[in-house]
């Protein structure tokens, strides 16, 4: 069997550029993993393949679902997994890259036991404030209770959904994920910059989307259903463009949040991604090219060894 190889990292450090050059050089095809590429529509603010990038490597799970459709972790797997087993069928590498660290955990570590989404209980959980949940929660939940993040009410709408649906404590049925999820034994790479190279990525990548035309693809996607998605509406800078598009602020001003915004996303992916998954880091330096990372990594592949110092050019 063909083993997979797996590439992520923070927003905007590049593995999107590197993805292609390894899968054309190992004869692979790209399965992204990424929760907002999925939907149709989403294209310049998720930083989707361009129709060049598309003709150069075949990619999978990208355009999955319209705005006005849900999809989860669950969904991402079964997908997910049909796409290598098609991809390893006629001899070819799968390269699983993207920066949703819950899609890696579940298709690394497996699911766990919690059960899908119900939509008549969601409604319901969803319809009740913050205090509520967060009530239910103490006395039903307890450990949950102490360690959740009180201002995440979508995880906080989750864990009671789950509790309700189950009679079961959700840390209980939690803990059936594995505390790190394994990686793929000397394939699984991460690509992280210093901060003020990946300050300056994340400024300019932005500053390119809006130029690009993210404000008018906005204007279609609110028409399409996007606010009614609560999760494709997470998508990052789509809402403070909606607002931007209200009236709320000005351009200049909606720039400046998107980036610090993305800013900070870039940060907990870092965290959550160093701390959850089993990877091989390879700092990248400002002046280093995709060809550059790419050479690196697939030596790392040939020879076995630790990846070396960063390149220089």
């Amino acid at each position: 069997m063909i083993q997979p190889l797996l590439l992520t990292g923070p927003t905007a450090s590049g593995k999107s550029a590197v993805g292609l050059l390894l899968a054309e050089a190992l004869g692979g095809e790209i399965v992204s993993v990424d929760s907002m590429q999925v939907y149709r529509g989403l294209d310049i603010g998720t930083a989707k393949p361009t129709r060049e990038e598309l003709g150069r490597v075949p990619h999978h799970l990208i355009d999955v679902v319209d705005l006005t459709e849900s999809f989860d972790a669950a969904q991402f797997v079964r997908l997910a997994k049909a796409a290598m087993e098609d991809v390893q069928s006629r001899g070819r590498v799968p390269i699983l890259c993207g920066g949703t660290g819950l899609y890696f955990n579940a298709l690394l570590g497996g699911l766990g036991e919690a059960p899908p989404a119900d939509p008549v209980v969601r409604a319901e959980v969803e319809a009740l404030p913050t205090e509520a949940l967060l009530d239910e929660l103490a006395t039903r939940d307890p450990v949950l209770f102490d360690e959740i993040d009180v201002n995440n009410r979508r995880r906080l709408v989750r864990a009671v959904e789950v509790i309700r649906i189950t009679g079961r404590p959700f840390s209980i049925q939690r803990a059936a994920w594995p505390d790190r999820a394994p990686g793929l034994a000397g394939r699984s790479f991460g690509l992280e910059r210093s901060v003020e190279d990946q300050r300056r990525r994340i400024h300019e990548r932005v500053e390119v989307m809006m130029n690009s035309g993210w404000i008018e693809e906005t204007q279609r996607a609110l028409a399409a259903g996007l606010a009614s998605n609560r999760t494709a509406a997470q998508a990052i800078g789509y809402r403070y463009i909606a607002e931007f598009l209200q009236g709320e602020r000005t351009r200049l001003m909606t720039v400046d949040l998107i980036q610090t915004k993305t800013r900070q996303f870039a940060k907990r992916q870092r965290t959550w991604l160093h701390n959850q998954l089993d990877l091989e880091w390879l700092e990248v330096a400002r002046e280093e090219s995709p060809e550059v990372t790419a050479e690196r990594i697939l030596s790392k592949l040939t020879a076995g060894s630790p990846a070396g110092p960063v390149a220089e050019k």
